[in-house]
């Protein structure tokens, strides 16, 4: 047991620290775009039945 509490404290990650929020911080900015690039996707139709829109 002693050895496997040792081994968990040598662990060393696989490249620095700063690259963990540095791909997490690429893909919330990819999930972001993402979303974006759903804007306005409802508006565009023409097929809306008349139930279906305002009373403006």
């Amino acid at each position: 047991m002693q050895h496997l509490a040792e081994a968990a404290t040598k662990f060393v990650a696989p490249f620095p620290v700063v690259i963990y929020g540095v791909i997490a911080m690429a893909l919330f900015v990819l999930l972001g775009l993402v979303t974006w690039s759903y804007r306005d996707v409802a508006n565009r139709r023409e097929h809306k039945s008349s139930k279906s829109k305002g009373h403006h």
